[in-house]
């Protein structure tokens, strides 16, 4: 689904998404090519003495770097822009589709849920996208190019990257699998804390007048520590990934300086040489963080993606007119001829043979019980529902059969 919802909507933008690919490739290039020179440095100017070598090869480490940063700044911007633009266009996508919902589609995702994903679950995409764009376009090239060029400082020494690259992806793999699940319920309960805040600010004059104040703060407070412990299960789970991957990195630099040392000591290798593969063991490992930082949000944002993609995907049962009327002759005359309407699923309907009549100028009051169906009867004139026995006629043209901006104008 995330991948599915990402393809569709940044397809427009193909070109600056190419260039902040671009970007980030000379950037991390140039970031690469950083401890060459200094080991560089080190071997032929700072052992050898040789002060003009040094100051040249400096130059050029200062001319590459501002060249990096450049590059940087020109990706994060066009990263940051992309990423926005499709926030904009996906949370435009959902508000559209809601606005098409008949009252049956609003009742079956409830407005607290239809407001999370409109808001939270979109967001939790874009910063995802916008993480990717910053981050993760990197990473690969990061690690694939530090692993090359740790392998042209040093094979032997390279064995040490065998055994900390698959522990680092075995730790992040199990950790990700337990975040799902807490993601997914995370969501729920932030439908739930919704759906209370809104009844309670909705019914506040009800909550006060029957002097129902504790019984609904504790209904908060139930729904607000259930988010409460699902947060923190997840914050747990965050807080362990960074500890592990740090004492994964603090043996591997150990492991690295020590057979590293015996290397120099037999000849095998240089100083230099031992500085940029500490280097390159540290873009390398930073590669895998950041991949482990994204790999944190994949979880949420495919949740989020699922919830977006069911509201999309979600067909009003109200259908437009496939040759709407857009203009009506008559006005304020308004005849229901037999109409019924029975829920999904119901035993019985709600409304059954209801005939009415309301003309230009005339006040007609519909009087009933709690739950005899006075708002349901309402309802089918706007098309919130439609009717499922008999016809609603507005100015003598059937509802179904109006242009649904000519029909919104008249009732």
């Amino acid at each position: 689904m995330l991948i599915r919802l990402l393809r569709t909507y940044l397809r427009p933008y193909k070109k600056p998404i190419a260039l902040l690919v671009a970007l980030q490739f000379l950037q991390t290039c140039a970031s690469l090519y950083l401890p060459t020179l200094n080991a560089d440095i080190i071997d032929d100017g700072v052992v050898k003495g040789d002060s003009g070598y040094i100051l040249s090869y400096g130059a050029l480490m200062i001319g590459i770097s501002l060249a990096q940063v450049v590059c940087n700044i020109g990706a994060v911007f066009y990263g940051a822009r992309t990423a926005a633009a499709l926030g904009r266009d996906v949370r435009g996508a959902v508000f559209d589709r809601v606005q098409s919902f008949s009252a049956r589609e609003v009742g079956h995702f409830g407005a607290p849920s239809l407001i999370t994903r409109t808001t939270n679950d979109v967001q939790q995409v874009q910063m995802l996208a916008l993480m990717t764009f910053t981050l993760m376009v990197s990473a690969p090239i990061m690690c694939v190019g530090g692993i090359v060029m740790a392998l042209g400082l040093d094979v032997p020494l390279s064995g040490v990257l065998l055994g900390v690259v698959p522990v680092l992806a075995i730790c992040v793999t199990l950790i990700v699998r337990k975040l799902r699940p807490l993601f997914r319920q995370m969501q729920v309960r932030l439908d739930t804390v919704n759906r209370v805040l809104r009844e309670q600010i909705t019914g506040n004059r009800v909550i006060r007048a029957f002097v129902r104040d504790e019984y609904e703060q504790q209904r908060f407070r139930k729904a607000n520590t259930e988010l409460t412990d699902v947060a923190l299960g997840t914050g747990n789970l965050l807080a362990l990934m960074f500890p592990v991957v740090m004492t994964v990195v603090n043996l591997s630099s150990i492991a690295v300086v020590w057979f590293g040392a015996h290397r120099i000591d037999s000849g095998g290798m240089q100083i230099g040489d031992l500085t940029a593969f500490l280097a390159y063991l540290m873009q390398i490992v930073m590669s895998v963080m950041m991949a482990t930082f994204m790999f944190m949000m994949v979880p949420r944002a495919e949740v989020c993606a699922e919830r977006i993609q069911e509201v999309l995907e979600t067909e009003s049962s109200v259908v437009p007119p496939v040759a709407p009327v857009t203009e009506l002759r008559r006005h304020g005359h308004l005849e229901i001829r037999e109409a019924g309407f029975r829920y999904p699923g119901a035993e019985e309907p709600v409304l059954r043979n209801i005939g009415l009549v309301a003309k230009p100028g005339e006040t007609t009051a519909v009087i009933g019980s709690t739950g005899s169906g006075k708002s349901t009867l309402l309802g089918l004139v706007p098309r919130l529902f439609d009717a499922t026995d008999g016809e609603v006629l507005v100015n003598g043209v059937d509802v179904r059969t109006v242009d649904p901006k000519t029909l919104a104008k008249v009732v």
